[in-house]
């Protein structure tokens, strides 16, 4: 059989697709994890608010208020993951993650003083702005416990691996 060489043309072509392919990947994954915490930190302002209604003995809860806490999730979801570096997923916390947090925090606090989530009472959003900051404590915290748990996994499957191809190398 006689190998043909490929043309330096073809190369960088598929060097161009592996880029875009790359790209392409980040920007999905990037776009799965803003819906994630989107979806992750709108039920959190709901919480609080569904019990801060209930303090007042409502039993509803308004469909605007819904979907401007929807729009600040998802707002703040892209704050988180393009400017903030995902801070909620790091290995360790540190003064950048305690500021993205008080960044984050203060501005779910903000938006709901704004927007009348809590009727602007001063101390029902001071307890929201300390209610988020433990959101995103508890969930760097779920985060890192998922990380290690993949990372063990990840390295008995790599030990299973090692051990069927060394056995099947012997044969």
């Amino acid at each position: 059989m006689m190998r043909t060489k490929t043309s330096p043309k073809k190369v960088t072509k598929h060097r161009k697709v592996t880029k875009n392919n790359h790209a392409w990947h980040r920007f999905v994954s990037r776009e799965i994890a803003i819906d994630y915490k989107t979806c992750l930190y709108f039920c959190c302002v709901m919480i609080f608010y569904c019990i801060y209604l209930a303090f007042l003995h409502i039993y509803s809860a308004s469909i605007l208020h819904m979907i401007e806490i929807l729009f600040t999730a998802y707002i703040i979801g892209y704050l988180q993951v393009y400017v903030l570096h995902n801070f909620d997923e790091a290995d360790h916390i540190g003064k950048w993650e305690v500021f993205s947090t008080i960044i984050c925090s203060t501005l779910y606090a903000f938006t709901s003083y704004i927007f009348n989530w809590f009727d602007k009472h001063p101390m029902a959003t001071l307890i929201f702005l300390g209610y988020m900051a433990f959101c995103y404590w508890c969930l760097y915290l779920a985060n890192k416990i998922k990380r290690n748990l993949d990372t063990k996994l990840l390295n008995e499957l790599l030990e299973d691996f090692k051990q069927t191809t060394s056995k099947e190398n012997e044969l």
